[in-house]
């Protein structure tokens, strides 16, 4: 991918993953306020959470969630059915990616590890 913008710093990160516990909206809410604190990234507002309930494909119900960072944003999409989530964390401010790989594994309970790509 080529870099438009050199002189702005940007990461981001993609984990994806079949989760093992329970996800409802308080779990969705819970993960991206703590996987911010745990990168030491800053929120700015409360997690926005979308569920369509029952609009659309009944396999693609769950939840579409964002949390608004000082240095860009965590966006969360959940398929209750398929038990598999989707996360994408954008920052302007360096953080670890294992940090966040692990809190996100540990916090779903995944089995084995979860996939992620990061640039």
């Amino acid at each position: 991918m080529k870099d438009l913008a050199p002189e702005i710093f940007r990461q981001r990160l993609l984990i994806e993953g079949r989760y093992g516990r329970d996800v409802g909206e308080p779990e969705v809410r819970a993960y991206l306020t703590g996987l911010a604190a745990h990168l030491g990234l800053r929120a700015y507002g409360e997690p926005t959470v979308h569920s369509p309930g029952g609009q659309g494909k009944p396999g693609n119900q769950g939840y579409d969630a964002f949390l608004p960072l000082v240095d860009s944003g965590i966006a969360l999409y959940v398929w209750t059915a398929a038990r598999f989530f989707s996360v994408v964390v954008f920052t302007c401010k360096p953080f670890t990616p294992a940090a966040a790989v692990e809190f996100t594994r540990r916090f779903f309970a995944v089995a084995g590890e979860p996939e992620f790509a990061s640039f």
